[in-house]
């Protein structure tokens, strides 16, 4: 085809796209069915790799990634993004209600429109147009500067990469840009096919937290693969800055934008009280999560003059619904094996609806949790979804107990291997201790080495795996470099392009780096943070390998529980070999260079994290600490100095107020960086 009609055609192209994007994301009634779709797609990438200078930075094609970002630069926002007070209490609603009503009667202002929008569970990110094209993404940050990840935002579809020419002329500032912005959000069936094939221990636990570990990906690609939403919830620097909330609203949706298009003008406290109301059962019919509803006041001239407290403005805030609860039977008990022999005991309960999803199985953690609880099968339990997502069984309805219950009792022998079990005194558990041959225990090291805080080898999921220790091609890590597509092509649901995946994958894991190894090995009580101390106390495998338990044990995070664990490991008949497996594979066996710290804010503390962070994944958090000379550990002692308590912070929090460590909060943490 000739560069004229190659360029009118991409053109039309474009449009088109531009057209079923908007009408599959937006409006919800698609047009065309998604593999014609994809041939639209197709034929526009062929042809910008015939013309590659008339791709436009505005083309659909730039959706599916591709890019790697070594790092993500730090962007100041235009405005402070600031985080909404939250409460679970309608009489905190109304006190908020009439305390900005008194604020507005003193300043002579009678009417008060609030506009209740539902709350997504999603990230914050800002978007800015410059001339109506997207030029930066950001995330939130500590509201004052955020990483740019323009690159990933692009692979959104419901983000435009363009608004129409004559609306961006009509609706932007003097400036001649604006500022949108809102929560990107994972549906739940995209969760749900994210954490499919992903062993236990490496699965997502909400989407909002796949959605937080997504952005942050540098593979653009791997982000485009994991289909996220943008609901944007405001616009800033438009012509006419006297535009109430509600329009600003209505006019994204004409500039392109999803808003969801739950929300509604509220004049009095009952319309409020009832569009909380109407949504406490509809939301869980919806495709995403939501845990809530956000309150904003709809005139948005006046919010400066209300003004806002450190971290929160006085002009908006955030219900939250409380967990839902359920009863069901307890129908049996299953034993799963981990890659530790750690027998754990699973609920297996009457399927029952809870909070918009059909709940059938609860992990009772250990034998004591189910002596704690006291429960019997066949007993009604009350379940309930921990964060909207984990059930777990909270307690069992006593007064419903019948004489036909049982006790639950412990396995004698391993349900993978019939070993008999051993419980170790001092432990709350029971194992199997046939660490050599129990494929559920080789199955386990090998998921965990693979997992995404480990060597984080993408395409080796729990099917495949089973596959593999089955027939005898796995028995431990090493094994997997062996691996050729030959091998791979012939088995159950993989083919050519599934085994080159793999071996690719495979090849890039060798590049990780010497501290993710140490927590990949499996050792017992090794985890990240431990793995990390031993890295920078043996910066070389053989000098690790060679301490002595004394010498082990004053190492800081260690002591003698992890010393003896670390001794006990390399004297496995089996380790020797694994380590030479791995060695001969060319993974990294030795730290690298360590980088000078930013600052020394944070130098000899002991740092716990617990809760949920709302502005950091927990990895990035215990960065931040570490590059100024801190210590992340994972458990509360009276060394500890310092707790960061985030949401629904569990018993690390309640420990530290009884020794009397001192606890912040993320806002105060973010402050002592």
């Amino acid at each position: 085809m000739e560069r004229a009609k190659a360029a009118e055609e991409m053109v039309k192209l474009r449009e088109e796209i531009d057209r079923h994007n908007y009408l599959y994301y937006v409006q919800a009634r698609p047009e065309i069915a998604d593999y014609d779709f994809d041939r639209l797609l197709e034929k526009l990438v062929a042809l910008e790799k015939l013309y590659p200078d008339l791709v436009t930075p505005d083309s659909p094609s730039q959706r599916v990634g591709g890019q790697i970002s070594r790092e993500f630069s730090s962007v100041q926002h235009r405005e402070p993004m600031l985080s909404l007070s939250n409460t679970y209490s309608l009489g905190d609603v109304a006190d908020f209600y009439s305390r900005v009503r008194k604020l507005l009667h003193e300043e002579g202002i009678e009417k008060q429109e609030m506009v209740a929008e539902l709350k997504f569970d999603g990230v914050a990110v800002g978007l800015v147009y410059r001339d109506g094209l997207l030029v930066q993404g950001a995330t939130r940050g500590d509201g004052v500067r955020g990483d740019d990840i323009t690159v990933n935002l692009r692979t959104i579809s419901t983000i435009p990469l363009r608004i129409e020419a004559s609306l961006a002329e009509k609706h932007q500032g003097p400036d001649r840009e604006i500022e949108v912005r809102g929560e990107v959000f994972m549906r739940k069936d995209d969760f749900d096919s994210l954490n499919e094939g992903r062993p236990e221990e490496d699965r997502f636990a909400n989407p909002r937290n796949a959605t937080a570990g997504t952005l942050k990906l540098q593979d653009s690609a791997e982000v485009a693969r994991r289909r996220m939403i943008f609901v944007a919830y405001f616009l800033k620097g438009i012509a006419d800055e006297s535009t109430r909330h509600l329009d600003r609203l209505r006019l994204l949706e004409k500039l392109g934008f999803y808003t969801g298009g739950h929300y509604r003008l509220c004049s009095e406290l009952k319309d409020i009280e009832q569009f909380i109301g109407d949504w406490d059962e509809k939301r869980h019919a919806l495709p995403f999560e939501t845990d809530g509803v956000v309150l904003k006041l709809d005139d948005v001239t006046l919010w400066d003059r209300l003004g806002a407290t450190s971290k929160s403005p006085r002009w908006a805030i955030a219900y939250k619904y409380p967990a839902q609860q359920a009863k069901t039977e307890l129908l049996g008990v299953v034993f799963q094996v981990g890659r530790l022999g750690t027998i754990t005991p699973v609920a297996e309960l009457k399927p029952v609806k809870l909070a918009g999803s059909t709940v059938s199985r609860s992990t009772l953690h250990n034998f004591d949790e189910i002596d704690r609880l006291g429960v019997r099968l066949h007993d009604r339990v009350v379940i309930e979804k921990s964060g909207e997502v984990i059930p777990k069984i909270i307690r069992v309805a006593l007064e419903e107990r019948s004489l036909s219950t049982e006790p639950i009792v412990v396995p004698e022998r391993c349900p993978s291997c019939r070993t008999p079990l051993v419980k170790p005194e001092g432990e709350v558990s029971w194992y199997c201790p046939n660490e050599e041959e129990c494929p559920a225990q080789i199955r386990g090291r090998v998921l965990h080495f693979a997992s995404r805080n480990a060597m984080d080898i993408q395409s080796l999921g729990v099917a495949l795996v089973d596959q593999l220790v089955a027939i005898g091609l796995v028995r431990d890590p090493g094994d997997l470099y062996a691996l050729q597509v030959p091998q791979l092509e012939g088995l159950e649901r993989m083919g050519t392009k599934s085994a080159v995946n793999l071996v690719r994958a495979l090849d890039e894991s060798r590049s990780r780096s010497y501290e993710r190894l140490l927590y990949a090995l499996g050792i017992r009580h090794v985890g990240q943070a431990t793995a990390r101390e031993l890295a920078r106390a043996y910066p070389r495998f053989a000098m690790l390998r060679e301490a002595g338990e004394e010498e082990l044990s004053s190492v800081p995070d260690i002591g003698p529980v992890v010393a003896r664990s670390i001794i006990d490991y390399f004297v496995r008949p089996s380790t020797p070999a694994l380590i030479t497996k791995l060695q001969e594979a060319g993974l990294s066996f030795m730290a690298a260079e360590p980088e000078e710290p930013v600052n020394r804010n944070f130098e000899g503390m002991r740092v716990v994290f617990t809760g949920e962070l709302e502005r950091y994944a927990r990895s990035k958090a215990s960065g931040l600490v570490m590059a100024r000379g801190g210590m992340v550990t994972n458990s509360v002692s009276r060394t500890t100095s310092l707790v960061v308590a985030g949401n629904d912070a569990g018993s690390k929090l309640e420990k530290a107020l009884k020794l009397g460590v001192k606890v912040v909060s993320e806002d105060e943490f973010e402050s002592m960086l």
